[in-house]
């Protein structure tokens, strides 16, 4: 048996010094909505606020995942701490889901007797959001690509984007016509954005917890470009699965040619396996055990 390994950092930690200013940016704008919120009596606002406070909570949890995730393996834990960062995406997943709840159930209490709104500081504050959900969104964009950390604090700033539209349309259509229930049906639409995409990053999160195959490696091609190495007969035993964002380890048992073991080519079957996976499955941990056609019969029949 075998294993190839190479350092790696995980997604997430190539991405904090983004999320530090995406959460400078966002503390600064959280204490100005709060005030705002209070002052003209917005639930939209005050919704807009406190989604930008679990952004700014979920970005500290994100960033202190990463931190342990570089902490070293040991002999007890072989793989450090880097799922550190899975839990953090489903603390994050959590808070978003909490918070859509929390709105919605504010704001059927709202619809009944709806308070006064002042529209135009309320505008004001809602536009001061947005611009700096936009700052953030460029700054996460990239990293929400690699790492369901980034993935979970992205999506929650482009819900508070959302929301501080959705904000500024209330206040128009306060200012406009005095309709104040604007303001609920606007908190409405906030909770309604945010918890479909707290359901889909929490469904991410459990995969990984379940260590289910990643989205983006097909089993069926793993084990045809296998195969193909001279030398290698079958492969069995097959497993994919995912240690955080960006570390992606599958095993495998490989079936070889006895020719290839009797002539100690077993070293050049591994280090060819090896490049085979990185190169076109962007796996570099990968553990193999190599066996003459003879051991198959100790195999139980299920093994796929």
């Amino acid at each position: 048996m075998a294993e190839h390994q190479h350092g790696r950092s995980t997604a997430t930690a190539r991405h904090r010094r983004a999320l530090r200013w995406a959460l400078a940016v966002t503390l600064a704008v959280v204490g100005v909505q709060a005030v705002g919120g209070f002052l003209t009596g917005s639930l939209a606002l005050l919704a807009d606020a406190a989604h930008m406070l679990t952004d700014a909570t979920g970005i500290v949890v994100a960033l202190v995942a990463a931190r342990l995730a570089t902490r070293p393996a040991t002999s007890a834990r072989t793989f450090g701490l880097q799922r550190a960062e899975v839990l953090a995406a489903l603390a994050n997943a959590l808070l978003l889901g909490g918070l859509a709840i929390w709105v919605l159930a504010e704001a059927a209490q709202r619809w009944a007797t709806p308070p006064e709104v002042a529209s135009g500081p309320m505008i004001a504050v809602a536009v001061l959001g947005g611009l700096a959900n936009l700052v953030s969104l460029a700054l996460l964009h990239r990293g929400q690509r690699e790492s369901l950390n980034v993935r979970g604090a992205y999506l929650e700033v482009l819900g508070d984007l959302v929301g501080s539209v959705a904000v500024v349309v209330a206040g128009v259509v306060i200012a406009v016509t005095g309709w104040t229930r604007a303001d609920v049906v606007a908190s409405v639409a906030i909770g309604l954005f945010i918890l479909p995409r707290a359901w889909r990053l929490l469904r991410e999160v459990v995969d990984v917890l379940l260590e289910a195959t990643p989205r983006d490696i097909d089993l069926d091609e793993v084990r045809r470009h296998v195969r193909e190495v001279p030398g290698v007969v079958d492969v069995h035993d097959l497993h994919a699965w995912t240690i955080t964002s960006g570390v992606p380890v599958l095993s495998a048992h490989v079936v070889v040619d006895d020719a290839c073991l009797a002539d100690n080519r077993s070293g050049d079957v591994l280090d060819a396996l090896g490049r085979c996976l990185g190169e076109h499955f962007d796996t570099e941990h990968s553990t193999f055990q190599l066996e003459p056609r003879t051991h198959a019969t100790h195999e139980p029949p299920t093994h796929p």
